[in-house]
């Protein structure tokens, strides 16, 4: 799902799930960053086809947002390894050690690596859409009662 120019913005929805707002924050037709906040930002909007979807989601339709366009603004090393997390289906879920061999150059017997994975998925900028909460030994970027319901809805 590609957003288009017309849908930079702040966009919010309050989810009755979560028990918190879905925010996200487009420019062009990237999304550049998504968050789980109490109280959404003052200038924003609830209609934007993507909270369609993440609603759906959250009331259990199974998707994965492969095809939804992410603008990662993030240090090289950081970015291949949101790229492998984003790999790792819909109901799945890796280890710490196993984004680490998916990720190109890191070496999961190193420890400095291991620790570059945990920082990369702390540092998710667009949790859900790299959805961190299905590495069950690292950390997520979302709050960690967002982060346990994220994983009840895919059953993990």
């Amino acid at each position: 799902m590609e957003t288009s120019s017309d849908d930079a913005g702040i966009y919010a929805r309050e989810s009755d799930y979560l028990d918190r707002y879905v925010q996200f924050g487009a420019a062009g037709d990237r999304v550049i960053s998504l968050s789980f906040p109490t109280h959404p930002e003052d200038v924003t909007s609830d209609d934007h086809a993507l909270l369609d979807r993440i609603d759906d989601y959250l009331s259990g339709t199974e998707d994965g947002f492969e095809d939804v366009t992410v603008g990662l603004t993030v240090p090289t090393e950081q970015r291949r390894v949101l790229e492998a997390v984003r790999e790792v289906p819909y109901g799945e879920n890796a280890t710490v050690e196993q984004v680490a061999r998916m990720t190109p150059d890191l070496d999961a017997t190193e420890q400095d690596d291991l620790a570059a994975v945990r920082e990369a998925l702390a540092g998710n900028p667009v949790p859900l859409l790299i959805p961190d909460h299905r590495v069950r030994d690292g950390p997520s970027s979302a709050p960690p009662a967002v982060e346990q319901k994220l994983r009840s809805v895919e059953g993990l």
